[in-house]
């Protein structure tokens, strides 16, 4: 099997590992601070609403202002939430953000 992954140049996304993307071909690594191995995952752009006081989780109404340190930029240009054991609906312990036009 490990040769396999080298042949083909692809292997398991680890626990803590975002998905490979087009911007993040490699995927990335989310910061230890934020995930413990299941604490994050990537979410659809309709699940975060982003607005002039933060940003909104859907799902809790959590609002999370844009200033707070849970708010991080996203390496691959997509949304990342990282919560409290891991619940879709679970406290915010970190929020990946893509970049936004000016």
């Amino acid at each position: 099997m490990v040769g396999l992954a080298i042949v083909f140049g692809t292997r398991p996304a680890d626990p803590h590992e975002a998905t490979p993307t087009a911007a993040a071909p490699q995927g990335w690594t989310y910061p230890f601070s934020c995930c413990s191995g299941y604490d994050c995952r990537e979410v659809k752009d309709t699940a975060i609403i982003e607005g002039a006081r933060g940003y909104e989780i859907r799902l809790t109404g959590e609002l999370i202002p844009m200033t707070d340190p849970k708010v991080k930029p996203s390496p691959d240009g997509r949304f990342h939430h990282c919560t409290q054991a891991g619940a879709a609906d679970g406290k915010t312990i970190c929020l990946f953000v893509p970049p936004r036009g000016f």
